[in-house]
């Protein structure tokens, strides 16, 4: 046995670095489950102070009445016109920002290879990505509303559009990169053009990420305030010309967070824990269609 041992150093200290490798993972997998846990908690914190403050100030007026003017009957009103206003800036925003971001995502990923555009594009993505708000918003302020004269729904709109469109392309680019080139090489083979073998082969492979990406843009741009601030002002009325000065749910929690009115704060409370549901429930949808999609097409296959 000694003269073994002496042979084979290593087989002796083996059970020992064994023990040390299950240690360090042990630890290492102690380490990330208590980081888990205290994001959850945090979250759950924040989440329970939300619903303490702003349940209790969610009522039907909440979504049928605009605001009112403080010291008038009714006060403080509702958020109606703020919701809707949300809703548009978004649809507006997404019209413009989504096919850009889509197409520019295409061309990074299957036309930039053999093109001088493709890095100058893609390194003007990652910086535009990484822009404060509040310089889109002062950009669309001086190249917008000033030669217009007025703030306006459409200027909102395109600072919200101009935030999504490098989001977009980039999540584009690198889920359409994900397509093994087996698929574009049997539709190519088959007589397909590459546009169409974009269109028909590999945009709906990687739709579920792609449709992913853009929720993600689309929840940032839900969450925006300082682009608004200065393209699409404000306004206390429902309307629905963005020619004009145009509500947004945002800019109205900013308001009345910040005002001295303690009706009106609390209102600003009930917005947040509405606008966070509404991502929320935004995005568990998108997920639910794109599995649903996913599992129908794999199932057809």
């Amino acid at each position: 046995m000694a003269s073994s041992t002496l042979r084979n150093p290593r087989r002796s200290s083996r059970p020992l670095y064994q023990k040390y490798l299950r240690f360090s993972n042990g630890l290492f997998m102690g380490l990330c489950v208590a980081s888990t846990l205290l994001i959850l908690a945090i979250l759950a914190m924040v989440m329970l102070y939300l619903l303490s403050r702003g349940f209790t100030h969610i009522s039907l007026d909440f979504f049928t009445k605009v605001e009112i003017a403080e010291g008038m009957a009714g006060s403080p009103g509702g958020m109606s016109h703020a919701l809707v206003g949300t809703g548009i800036l978004i649809g507006l925003a997404s019209v413009v920002g989504i096919p850009l971001g889509m197409l520019a995502g295409i061309y990074l990923s299957e036309y930039s290879s053999n093109s001088w555009l493709g890095a100058p594009t893609r390194f003007i993505a990652d910086v535009l990505s990484g822009v404060p708000s509040i310089v889109v918003g002062i950009l669309g302020y001086e190249l917008i509303v000033v030669p217009v004269g007025n703030a306006n729904g459409y200027a909102g709109a395109l600072a919200l559009a101009f935030i999504m469109i490098p989001i977009v392309a980039r999540t584009t680019e690198e889920m359409v990169r994900l397509v093994p080139n087996s698929y574009r090489e049997a539709s190519i083979a088959l007589g397909a053009t590459k546009a169409r073998t974009i269109l028909r082969v590999v945009l709906p492979t990687a739709s579920g990420s792609i449709i992913t990406g853009i929720m993600l843009a689309v929840a940032r741009v839900a969450g925006e305030t300082a682009p608004l601030l200065f393209t699409a002002g404000a306004s206390r009325f429902m309307t629905f010309d963005p020619q004009q000065p145009f509500p947004s749910l945002t800019v109205a929690i900013f308001l009345f967070s910040t005002g001295p009115f303690k009706d009106q704060q609390q209102l600003a409370w009930a917005g947040i824990l509405i606008l966070i549901g509404l991502i929320f429930l935004l995005n568990l949808v998108v997920r639910l269609t794109v599995h649903r999609v996913q599992s129908r097409r794999f199932a057809g296959a």
